[in-house]
């Protein structure tokens, strides 16, 4: 096919100094309004199946700018990893006739190890397998398959839960590199029951090397338990 697509940066504040974690709550909601409304615009376009929103931050993670920022791509495709996941999550939708993500959550809550915190409309946990020590994944507790269908509530809780992980990690890990990424529906079906979009945010502290990369097996040494435990205790007081 052709070379179609978008790739857009998003500018999360106009003062170099500052990080998404420093950054005021009300801000970081404009952050997101920003995600959400880009994605509108670009869903108009019927060539794009996929737009992927992420953020580098540090060099370790692979930001080649310093100022804070985040990126979308907009894709004719829907990727290979992407697909994996959605053809999953119906796969057990299709058995159990349940969200595998509503679930999990369920699930996490029940045993309470690997929550590091909630609000009214969110999780945030160490999931069951990470890949990488400190992964932590922010899920919406009310089923919803796309990230853009969220409503103003939901922003202004996201931009609360979203804040204190990332001031809980500069807290245990000192500063450290690290990735999001939103995991959102595809295009062709953004609603639907069986697929619930999340946020996972992955700090840089293992290199993926030739196992990883010859396997697909992640070497993790930390188990999510004890990750959640330490990021639990680094409670921290998010200020509007």
């Amino acid at each position: 096919m052709n070379g179609i697509g978008a790739h857009e940066v998003i500018i999360e504040t106009p003062d170099h100094q500052q990080t998404l974690a420093t950054l005021p709550v009300n801000r970081i909601e404009e952050v997101l309004w920003a995600y959400r409304d880009r994605i509108l615009d670009l869903k108009k376009d019927r060539r794009f199946k996929y737009i992927l929103i992420f953020k580098n931050h540090g060099e370790a993670a692979g930001a080649s700018l310093e100022h804070t920022h985040s990126q979308l791509i907009a894709l004719p495709v829907v990727p290979k990893r992407v697909l994996e996941e959605v053809d999953g999550s119906r796969q057990y939708y299709n058995f159990k006739e349940r969200c595998i993500f509503c679930d999990m959550i369920r699930q996490e809550v029940e045993k309470s190890t690997r929550v590091i915190a909630e609000n009214d409309d969110f999780i945030a946990m160490a999931p069951f397998a990470p890949r990488f020590p400190f992964e932590m994944w922010i899920v919406p507790k009310t089923h919803q398959s796309a990230f853009e269908e969220s409503q103003k509530h939901e922003f202004e809780q996201l931009s609360l839960i979203l804040k204190d992980m990332l001031m809980r990690l500069d807290k245990v890990l000192d500063h450290p590199a690290y990735n999001t990424i939103i995991h959102t529906s595809p295009f062709p079906e953004a609603s639907n029951d069986y697929y619930h979009w999340h946020m996972e945010i992955m700090p840089k502290l293992t290199k993926v090397a030739g196992f990883e990369w010859g396997t697909g097996f992640y070497i993790n040494p930390t188990p999510p338990e004890e990750s959640a435990k330490f990021l639990r205790e680094a409670a921290t007081a998010v200020l509007a």
